[in-house]
């Protein structure tokens, strides 16, 4: 279960007055189609503060890619990150896909990291902020496997190994993770007491996540709410790529396509 202790933030509105939340772009270098749309919202957004909730990597094995040529492309978006953080403020919570992400990936891009959940202070409601996986209760082999691979054991052990070892074991563990998708139903969602229960504990009543690949809204009851973020997919069909956007006062919530 996610940690229902979580950081808070309060919203000053005189600064902020567009927030964008995004999710799930899965970069990497064979699909530059992607990877180009971001760039491009990244330089054009009026927003003055972007919420990354996990996944912005296919796959990131450690931050000494950062220093190697193996990791010119990571290093590219990097770079993209850095100079929109010197006009807008950048937040960072890791998902399942670059949870290996540390500090140096975070002082690199400019953000702020963030706990697993973080609570958002809005001058109307509180919003809790996570990618959402640890939300998936019935997926039970994707749970086992993340608490494997939160363990310090493990990142120390994998971390240990040549740049390379870890590339290709990262390639390898996302085939068997593409192959095990197409077998995977309503396991692979969000379960809804959970999120009840972790709104209630945290005071919130508007969830915000993204993991599942299925952008939507839904009612929780009780006056809770539940967001899911859209995926990024620009390079295979059908195409899709969404970002939220809170803005003050009219029209306050919504969904922003986004194009190559």
């Amino acid at each position: 279960m996610v940690d229902a202790t979580p950081v808070t933030l309060a919203l000053d509105g005189r600064v902020w007055g567009c927030i964008d939340f995004l999710s799930d772009l899965h970069l990497q270098a064979t699909e530059p189609s992607t990877q180009r749309a971001f760039l491009n919202h990244l330089g054009q957004t009026p927003a003055q503060a972007l919420f990354i909730l996990g996944d912005l990597f296919e796959v990131w094995v450690g931050d000494d890619l950062l220093n190697d040529p193996k990791g010119a492309f990571e290093q590219s978006c990097v770079q993209a990150l850095a100079q929109a953080s010197q006009r807008l403020a950048l937040f960072w919570l890791p998902g399942n896909r670059d949870f290996l992400t540390g500090s140096a990936f975070a002082r690199a891009c400019g953000a702020t990291p963030l706990a697993e959940t973080c609570r958002l202070q809005l001058p109307h409601e509180v919003c809790l902020l996570s990618h959402g996986d640890a939300l998936c209760l019935q997926d039970h082999d994707y749970m086992a496997f993340r608490r494997q691979v939160r363990s310090p054991q493990w990142q120390a052990q994998f971390l240990a190994q040549p740049l390379k070892h870890r590339l290709a074991l990262a390639r390898q563990m996302r085939q068997q993770s593409q192959a095990r998708q197409m077998t995977l139903a309503g396991d692979a969602d969000v379960d809804p007491e959970a999120a009840r229960e972790i709104l209630r504990q945290a005071g919130a009543t508007h969830l915000i996540h993204g993991h599942t690949h299925r952008p939507g809204d839904h009612d929780l009851g009780a006056g809770m709410r539940r967001t899911v973020l859209s995926d990024w997919r620009l390079d295979g069909l059908p195409t899709r790529a969404q970002v939220l956007r809170w803005q003050a006062g009219a029209p306050g919530w919504h969904r922003l396509a986004v194009t190559g």
